[in-house]
């Protein structure tokens, strides 16, 4: 009878720990040259896991309990990369922090091999990116600020064109890729460049990965953006001007209305301000409105800035400043910000400012 005991312990304890060694994920690795790096450290989205010390052999050892693949970041020293991981699966992943401390190898995982395949558009994402910055930063040296701000706005313009070229091909590549390799490169992408595509991305995730919690984050952050997107209508804005009158924005309705966020202690808005004045004289006779929207919290400054700037429009303000519903109901993170509505109330721009708003209201009523 113990013989028989024994027999299906022996029997029954390597499927025991097999269905274990399944739901967890393993990477194992090593790290060339680290010099004062000490620890490795995993990130899923901003959250951080874990992290492990580098052994004198400099390797290191990850292990986690999973159910599913987990996309996740692995840091070291300055640099992150990322890795997709399933359930059985061992990474082995290595870099070297000396020679080139961007690349790195990867093996036992497809996904994560895909994902590879993608960091050198990544990088060339950040060669275009730091080379335009550059480009600008020579430009205005010994320049008047007036000079500055069209400088600045050429810069956003051509900003907006030379990263086109990296939405169309994340976009490509998580058609290449419908999985979170794919996502990864879509997660990647900034919402004012590519709303429509975030947009369309997570309607076609709606019913995938469900329960991974960076994707559903994405998928929430996204359904936010949706309710600002080009094309939807514009959220009710409710306050008071100066003299206490209500206001709504619903009352602009047949007008191209420009919501300005501002405040008066903000510079780059009042440096914007001239601008405005001179866009609205121009338009104002032709169905262009200007709703001020102050984010102060000081009624005397508020009123103050309105004089001294010559913003003869309609003004409104809670004088709640980041508290603000407006805040909460349009995802300021910073101003000055603006949405451009047209007559029927739907959201038509967002964020122009400077040559930008000029040759946009320019298709609108030239």
């Amino acid at each position: 009878m113990r013989t028989i005991q024994y027999l299906f312990l022996f029997l029954i304890l390597p499927l025991f720990f097999a269905c274990g060694g399944a739901d967890k994920i393993v990477v194992e690795g090593k790290v060339s040259n680290p010099g004062n790096v000490k620890v490795v450290a995993f990130y899923e989205g901003d959250r951080k896991l874990d992290s492990v010390y580098l052994s004198d052999r400099d390797r290191f050892k990850f292990e986690r309990e999973a159910t599913q693949p987990r996309l996740l970041s692995i840091e070291i020293g300055k640099n992150k990369y990322p890795v997709i991981i399933s359930p059985s699966e061992v990474l082995i992943f290595s870099t070297d922090l000396m020679s080139d401390p961007e690349q790195y190898e990867v093996s036992g995982s497809d996904l994560s091999i895909a994902l590879k395949e993608f960091t050198p558009l990544r990088q060339k994402k950040t060669a275009v990116e730091d080379s335009l910055q550059a480009d600008f930063l020579r430009q205005i040296v010994d320049t008047s600020e007036k000079e500055i701000d069209n400088l600045r706005a050429e810069y956003l313009s051509s900003y907006k064109e030379s990263l086109r070229f990296y939405t169309d091909e994340a976009v490509a590549f998580a058609n290449r890729q419908p999985n979170l390799a794919g996502f990864y490169a879509m997660s990647t992408l900034d919402p004012e460049l590519a709303e429509q595509e975030l947009i369309q991305y997570s309607e076609q995730i709606k019913d995938q990965f469900l329960d991974n919690r960076t994707v559903s984050q994405f998928k929430e952050e996204i359904e936010k953006l949706k309710k600002l997107a080009v094309g939807q209508s514009a959220p009710e804005i409710i306050a008071y001007t100066p003299n206490n009158k209500t206001v709504k924005l619903s009352d602009f309705r047949d007008k191209y209305t420009l919501v300005d966020f501002w405040a008066s202690w903000c510079m780059p808005c009042r440096k914007e301000n001239p601008n405005l004045v001179r866009l609205y004289q121009r338009y104002k006779n032709k169905g262009f409105d200007i709703l001020g929207v102050s984010l102060d919290d000081n009624p005397g400054s508020w009123m103050k800035a309105i004089g001294d700037d010559g913003l003869v429009w309609t003004n409104i303000s809670d004088l709640k400043a980041w508290s603000s519903e407006v805040v909460l109901d349009y995802r300021i993170k910073g101003i000055p910000a603006s949405v451009l509505v047209d007559p029927e109330g739907k959201i038509l721009a967002k964020n122009l400012r400077g040559k930008e708003l000029d040759v946009f209201l320019q298709t609108v009523f030239e």
